[in-house]
């Protein structure tokens, strides 16, 4: 074989942004290793990567210049028959892949003749992928309640569902391989003693790769929003209908400004799975754990990390749907405040068009 491709799939909300930061931040060092991350001229390799994903799925609902992906799938198999040794191809989104989708992936990277396919799934225990997954749905403009979205999980009703379905994503990627070139990495369970920089090692030992190749190391820490700020920023987007209109000027004031800018810093309640929910995360988790048990597939890490922990009886938990009035009257203002400033650090359109009208004014008059 001239090369080995591992294809990350997701889950999302399992590290794979703190994974592809590693990847992107080292691409250089890597490529000295015959790994290659890879990219193109004009956009970073986890820009070009995601445009890729998004063509090869035919997903066209992600709006904005970021998500223009026309070509992007063709531009990736190109660069990737270019390369051998070790190339890695990494987006969550993959999770959601149908399978024409991987079919047309294997015919267009030679899988089987010039090309060795592994495959590599982050799973991360439901206990806090479930609250991650609401709160990242609001970030990205859905309106749906904290209820309303645990409702239609259950229900298997939703994008999240399907794509933290281990056993689906699995047998969808995995058709036709051998079961040591399908890989579950494990994210480290909440509070565990091991080191911060775990996951990545074990990112590393899935793919074939030495960690010390990859000196630089971005930010572990991806912090969340707490209930208030989640609150305001679900009431907004009902406000706005941003939901009907994703992207664009709305997605950068409200996503990177607001939310992963000014109220992710706020101290506020955090959102957690309900203790009722346990019985129900944990029968599924078993059924999930005694599939991986049965595949044979490789597994980097420990399938007990995928265990929600059984809820302390002594601990309140605080629902997300009733947030505390002056808690998320403070996240408000905070949000006004910030939307107040940016407001007046741009450009009055209205002032720049009246200057215009004025300079070519002058100008007619001196003519």
């Amino acid at each position: 074989m001239r090369r080995r491709l591992y294809v990350h799939v997701g889950a999302p909300k399992t590290g794979t942004t703190y994974l592809q930061s590693i990847l992107e931040l080292n691409a250089s060092q890597l490529a000295d290793h015959d790994v290659h991350f890879v990219s193109q001229a004009l956009a970073t390799p986890t820009l070009f990567q995601f445009r890729a994903a998004l063509d090869l799925l035919g997903r066209t609902d992600w709006q904005g210049p970021i998500a223009r992906s026309d070509g992007a799938w063709d531009a990736l198999a190109r660069r990737v028959r270019r390369h051998r040794g070790t190339v890695i191809f990494s987006h969550e989104i993959l999770a959601g892949a149908k399978p024409k989708h991987v079919e047309r992936l294997r015919r267009d990277l030679d899988v089987g003749h010039g090309t060795e396919l592994h495959v590599v799934y982050t799973a991360r225990d439901l206990g806090r992928q479930l609250p991650a997954a609401w709160q990242e749905g609001i970030k990205q403009g859905q309106r749906w309640t904290y209820a309303r979205f645990l409702r239609r999980f259950q229900q298997e009703r939703m994008w999240f569902y399907r794509v933290f379905d281990l056993p689906r994503v699995l047998t969808t990627w995995s058709a036709g391989l051998p079961p040591e070139q399908v890989h579950l990495v494990t994210v480290p369970a909440a509070g565990s003693d091991v080191p911060r920089d775990e996951l990545w090692r074990r990112f590393c030992l899935a793919c074939g790769i030495d960690p010390a190749w990859a000196p630089e190391v971005g930010p572990r820490e991806n912090r969340s929003l707490g209930i208030a700020e989640t609150q305001v920023i679900r009431r907004l987007n009902r406000r706005l209908g941003r939901s009907e209109r994703p992207g664009g000027r709305y997605d950068a004031l409200i996503r990177l400004m607001l939310a992963e800018g000014v109220l992710v810093n706020r101290d506020s309640d955090t959102v957690r799975m309900p203790p009722s929910l346990h019985p129900w995360v944990s029968e599924l988790t078993e059924r999930w754990i005694g599939w991986v048990e049965q595949s044979g597939i490789d597994v980097v890490g420990d399938l007990a990390d995928l265990r929600v922990p059984t809820p302390d009886p002594a601990a309140t938990w605080h629902d997300p749907d009733r947030p505390r009035p002056r808690k998320q009257l403070q996240a408000a203002l905070d949000a006004l405040a910030a939307m107040t400033q940016e407001a007046a650090r741009r450009e009055d359109p209205d002032a720049t068009l009246a200057a215009k009208v004025k300079r070519a004014g002058r100008r007619a008059v001196h003519r």
